[in-house]
């Protein structure tokens, strides 16, 4: 938690830095500028000169010379002097004195003063405080080709609210991009998020829940790992690594001596470790007392080559129980030697809040939150549209700029930072947020989304492409059929693109922002046609005849786009090539070499988004139905699936108008992860059929089933699922449908509020559909409240769909 002194300083300080931006408005040619370095201490320098230097000359084509010597350059003109804050004693008077008008910077702190002749002072508190603020700096300035400008004077003193502010970069096959890195684009990603202030990487072992390599790596991960260590060593970052005990034995005295093994030989190549982060599931399940044994071991280790190094644990259990937790708090609050703190991450049951409350006071809490996937995931896109779902799935490209601000800030309090939770280059944007946010929780989403726009894309684009992003983030929220702002984005990248240089045109961050436009506007112009489409084809099965069955049967079997903007699926697979040269993104399977589930959006770009496979299924053969009466009976039944009858009651409980009876818990911004909420979850998880990230994969065994299935009103754990109806007959007995699906196949229970059971708990993923009676007697004054709960340990409850038909008591 922030102190409030410490608070107070953050706001003098932005304070400080608005006022100056407000008086001085006079831009500053640095074009001609120089590099003097007022220190030649290597361990405060390190690499911060040349990323300086690198930087400009990038953009620019100018190489500012960098000079390194103990003492104040003579000479005026335009000038960086990089200077350690102990230093600034050497300074002249006149700067020392509007240096002091500063307020001293923290820990990794720095101060940004403009001085008289376009010289500027960069004064690091320590090595990392000068590397932020040269991040700072090339943050704010324009750079073009053959020209440098800072815009406006600068006069600002900044430090960093939380200890900890990193990101997970994981050199493994199940990543989207990661694995195809080489070691200068690690360097550059891993200088990148240094220049927004992160302090900390997190690397993999070579051996975790995954396969051992992968055809796009250019060195093997035991080396890989090593050179991602040396890189955050040479740049003055702490090097984490997770962990898992993915072993199958960590008891018999065999395999301990193997596991101890493998991990002194990891720990003895890396030339820098800090912590290592360990969790308790998600992989590697063990009950606390055998993992907190395991980890006394393998410190030991750990020690002995990196004496000063912590381990850190986190909770993280699919399925546990109450008894679990305890044994774990138990644990943790023994306060270890070697016991770094806890972290807070996917598959943690506990809500943070009360995580906090159950330990120590002394123990830090690190987050790690998942910020690159967006369905089925600690913190979800809420109320997704379906259609968003099946086309752009877990892990898209999703830049989440606002949402992951309230996120950060809803849990910052309990923690002293984080270290994000990674699997490529799709969450690029949320990375650098979520690295500004734990610099300063007050800094506007707009100003870091203007800051990433001047110095990765063009500072003559900063305004556009930051209100871009935000488009590209807003292009999720509602309906999909009936959301504007999806053509309004892809009008404002198409500006963008048109005027964009080749080099632009080739960056991939670019590329990214501009494959998500098209991708999003041809995905929406697919659900219009398709939608219209299907209607068309409803209005001739009314009829019944076996003429208007086969048209609307030629109507639905050409539903896909040939004619309907192509332009845009042409431009999006072109970007996805390019990205895939880049950077190494995998979009696809087959033309990329991609992982299902895993950042492969680009092969669900054509993927039905209405009930158009479900209708032909259903209508197979039924125009050679003999009787007519028959025929009609089964359209009937077809086309009117969803009828509840006179009187009745139907929800598809995952749609907005539907889920207004969910009983709605905490506010998303109290609760994004829905551990203490009702949300919404995708999926189907019946037998024989792919969850839905991988809804055309062989285990489909051609079943087809309604697209209502695959969306439900979920609650995590043993939170109940409450819903509400009114205005019933109680004069009647109702006959309640319900349809059970969703990845989790939880044993359910259904009750009235007040107690009554409707059925007892019944194993789901077996058949979707279960049927009940409800008497008349238990609904009061014309309400009743289903309450819907899963079984002890399970992980949660989950129901798509629910028809409430009422019949008079006999």
């Amino acid at each position: 938690m922030i102190a409030p002194k410490f608070a107070a300083f953050l706001t003098i300080a932005a304070c400080f830095a608005s006022l100056s931006g407000k008086t001085q408005a006079q831009p500053v040619d640095l074009s001609r500028a120089a590099i003097h370095c007022l220190t030649i201490d290597k361990q405060f320098l390190l690499r911060t000169p040349e990323i300086l230097q690198e930087e400009v000359e990038k953009r620019t084509g100018l190489r500012w010379p960098v000079i390194i010597r103990a003492k104040t350059p003579t000479g005026t003109g335009p000038s960086i002097l990089l200077v350690r804050l102990e230093d600034s004693a050497r300074l002249a008077p006149g700067d020392r004195s509007m240096l002091a008008a500063l307020p001293l910077p923290r820990t990794e702190g720095y101060q940004l003063l403009t001085l008289k002749d376009g010289r500027l002072l960069i004064v690091g508190r320590d090595a990392r405080g000068l590397l932020y603020g040269v991040g700072r700096l090339l943050r704010q300035l324009e750079m073009r080709p053959g020209n440098i400008l800072l815009p406006a004077p600068l006069s600002m003193s900044s430090s960093p609210a939380y200890p900890i502010r990193g990101h997970q970069l994981g050199y493994r096959p199940k990543t989207n991009s990661y694995d195809a890195f080489t070691v200068a684009r690690f360097d550059q990603y891993i200088r990148d998020l240094a220049l927004f202030g992160a302090n900390s990487i997190e690397i993999l072992p070579p051996r975790t829940d995954d396969e051992p390599t992968s055809p796009h790596m250019v060195l093997p991960p035991a080396k890989m790992i090593v050179e991602q260590a040396r890189i955050c060593k040479s740049y003055g970052l702490d090097v984490w690594i997770w962990y898992p005990n993915v072993g199958k034995d960590y008891e018999h005295e065999d395999a301990i001596r193997q596991e101890l093994k493998e991990r002194e030989d990891i720990f003895a190549s890396l030339p820098q470790l800090d912590n290592v982060f360990v969790p308790a599931g998600d992989p590697g399940e063990m009950d606390p007392g055998p993992l907190f044994r395991w980890l006394e071991k393998e410190a030991v280790v750990l020690r002995k080559y990196h004496p000063n190094a912590k381990i850190w644990v986190s909770p993280q259990a699919f399925k546990p129980q109450p008894e679990w937790y305890t044994s774990f708090f138990t644990e943790a609050n023994r306060k270890y030697p070697w016991f770094g703190g806890v972290v807070f991450g996917p598959w943690v049951k506990v809500p943070l809040e009360q995580l906090r409350g159950q330990l120590d006071p002394s123990i830090p809490i690190r987050h790690y939150p998942d910020i690159t996937h967006s369905l089925n995931c600690q913190y979800p896109i809420p109320h997704w549209d379906l259609a968003w779902a099946l086309t752009l799935g877990r892990e898209c490209i999703n830049p989440r700029p606002y949402d992951e601000k309230t996120i950060h800030n809803t849990f910052a309090p309990y923690c002293t930072g984080s270290i994000s939770y990674s699997e490529g280059t799709n969450d690029d944007v949320n990375k650098f947020v979520w690295s500004d946010q734990d610099w300063d929780p007050s800094t506007p989403v707009i100003q870091t989304l203007r800051d990433y726009a001047r110095l990765f894309l063009s500072p003559d684009m900063t305004e556009a492409a930051a209100q871009g992003i935000i488009g590209l983030e807003d292009n999720l929220k509602g309906p999909a059929i009936t959301n504007t702002g999806v053509e309004r984005t892809l009008l404002q990248w198409q500006r963008l693109e048109r005027q964009a240089t080749p080099s632009l045109l080739a960056n991939p961050r670019m590329q990214m922002c501009l494959i998500r436009a098209y991708f999003d506007a041809y995905t929406q112009r697919r659900l219009i046609h398709e939608t219209e489409l299907v209607q068309q084809a409803r209005e001739l099965l009314e009829n019944g005849t076996p003429e208007t069955i086969l048209q609307a049967k030629a109507i639905l079997k050409n539903t896909t786009p040939t004619t309907t903007f192509p332009v845009y699926k042409a431009k999006c697979l072109a970007l996805a090539d390019s990205l895939f040269r880049s950077i190494g993104a995998q979009l696809t399977i087959t033309r990329h070499g991609g992982r299902q589930e895993r950042g492969n959006f680009m092969d669900f770009i054509d993927y039905p988004l209405t009930d158009v496979p479900w209708l032909l299924d259903q209508l197979s053969g039924i125009e050679d139905i003999p009787t007519d009466s028959q025929r009609i009976k089964k359209l009937h039944a077809i086309l009117h699936r969803t009828d509840p009858g006179p009187g009745g009651f139907y929800d598809r409980l995952a749609d907005p108008l539907s889920f207004e009876r969910i009983e709605p818990g905490l506010p998303w911004a109290n609760d994004p992860g829905g551990l203490q909420s009702p949300h919404v979850g995708f999926g189907t998880g019946l037998e024989g059929i792919s969850w839905l990230d991988n809804p055309m994969a062989p285990g489909f065994k051609g079943k087809v089933i309604p697209k209502s299935w695959m969306k439900q009103a979920m609650a995590l754990y043993d939170i109940p699922l409450k819903a509400s109806y009114k205005d019933l007959d109680s004069t009647s007995n109702y006959l309640i449908r319900v349809a059970y699906t969703g990845r989790y196949r939880s044993h359910i229970k259904l009750t009235t509020a007040d107690g009554y059971q409707i059925h007892d708990y019944v194993e789901t993923g077996k058949k979707p559909i279960f049927e009940f009676d409800l008497p008349g007697k238990e609904i009061h004054n014309g309400r009743v409240t289903f309450v819907w709960q899963c079984a002890k340990g399970e992980r949660g409850t989950q129901v798509a769909e629910v028809w409430l038909t009422p019949h008079k008591r006999p």
